[in-house]
């Protein structure tokens, strides 16, 4: 008798945003970096991906993917690495085990839609890769650990490894040519250091005048700063990084964070030709950074940009007032992203910026994401494929 059954999982997965940057692969097929990073893993209560994996015999040939209402190509190389390894490991289990369904030979339908900008700079790839793999994971029953998983998920989007834990994460680079031992572990759980905040400043939410991928590609064949990068720079600041996390040091912490974000754009100023991700806003959102901390007396905040000119600005919980407040008093009530419950609760902001950073910044941003540090993904019962196979109109 054929098994018409709709089976599927859902699943939820958070943004992670590097303070030590992942930059150039050492082989781009099995998505293997040149150097480790780590990770601050976001709030899914405020950046999340949610994600519907399912499989039927009753599905058309061919597994497809609807991202964000729209349907969505499978057929690249790193999503189909994906379905490969995942489907493998399942197909092991049915071997195992003739009495389970022969769910590894059905077509996958997934379905997934993110809450924040896609490709965006924001790591949209990091968290969908993260709830793809998961979603079918979860789908497949897979024994599987979420280190395990981050060697699938490594290769449908490098730092979509980071996102398979909350918390503090670092992603080993390894030194096998199979890429076996290129995963992500957890540093530190988000309970350990629970009063980690983030602020972003989104700049842009137009896609990226430069891909990540062929980004590194241009500054790994012709940056030298790049080569003394990942030789001297980030060994150290992967060292001295894991020590601030686990001593909660946040002087350190933010120290570390401000020059790796420096390190890597300045590699990528050095490609021929060069690359700028960060723009007039983005160096403003420095200054501004700069001048927060100068009043405090004391370092109380930390910039970072990824590839892309949005900043995100970390800062302990204690310190919102300085920190949100001066940039609250600067953009104002009239963007979106701020929660009421804390700006209503600021005090008078102790910071006045120099006009031309205000200025930039306030005809520069467009909106912000108050967010903190969070857990890994999550199973949810929250579906985007009903009962019957067909995709949920939201």
């Amino acid at each position: 008798m054929a098994d018409n059954t709709v089976y599927r999982a859902s699943t939820t997965a958070p943004v992670n945003i590097a303070v030590v940057k992942y930059w150039g692969k050492r082989d781009a097929k099995l998505n293997l970096p040149t150097n480790s990073s780590l990770s601050v893993t976001l709030a899914q209560s405020d950046l999340r991906t949610l994600t519907t994996a399912s499989c039927s015999a009753t599905y058309p040939e061919g597994d497809t993917l609807i991202l964000n209402g729209e349907p969505s190509d499978v057929s690249g190389a790193r999503t189909q690495a994906c379905f490969r390894e995942l489907r493998a490991r399942r197909a092991a289990l049915e071997a195992a085990d003739p009495s389970l369904p022969k769910l590894s030979t059905m077509p996958l339908r997934i379905v997934s839609e993110n809450n924040f900008p896609t490709a965006a700079g924001l790591a949209s790839s990091a968290a969908g890769f993260a709830a793809l793999v998961r979603a079918i994971a979860n789908l497949y029953e897979l024994p599987a650990s979420p280190s395990e998983l981050s060697l699938i998920a490594r290769q449908g989007s490098g730092s979509a490894c980071r996102s398979l834990f909350g918390g503090y994460v670092a992603w080993r680079m390894g030194e096998k040519a199979d890429g076996s031992d290129s995963l992500a572990v957890q540093v530190a759980e988000a309970s350990h250091w629970p009063e980690m905040r983030a602020l972003i400043l989104v700049v842009s939410a137009a896609k990226k005048g430069v891909s990540s991928t062929s980004g590194m590609q241009q500054t790994v064949a012709t940056s030298g700063l790049f080569k003394e990068r990942i030789a001297t720079v980030v060994p150290k600041h992967m060292e001295a990084m894991e020590k601030a996390i686990k001593e909660r040091d946040f002087a350190t912490f933010a120290e570390i964070t401000m020059r790796d974000s420096n390190s890597f754009h300045a590699t990528c100023a050095d490609t021929y030709p060069p690359i700028f991700y960060m723009n007039d806003v983005s160096r403003a959102a420095i200054r501004a950074v700069e001048q927060i901390n100068d009043a405090a007396g004391r370092t109380v905040a930390a910039y970072t940009f990824d590839a892309g000119p949005n900043a995100v600005i970390y800062y302990l919980e204690q310190d919102t007032d300085i920190v949100v407040g001066t940039l609250y008093s600067v953009l104002g009530a009239g963007i979106d992203g701020w929660k009421q419950s804390i700006v209503e609760s600021l005090k008078q902001p102790a910071v006045t910026l120099d006009e031309a950073v205000a200025g930039l910044l306030k005809g520069g941003v467009s909106r912000v994401i108050m967010t903190g540090v969070g857990e890994g993904p999550q199973k949810t019962d929250e579906y985007l494929v009903a009962e019957d196979g067909t995709p949920v109109k939201r």
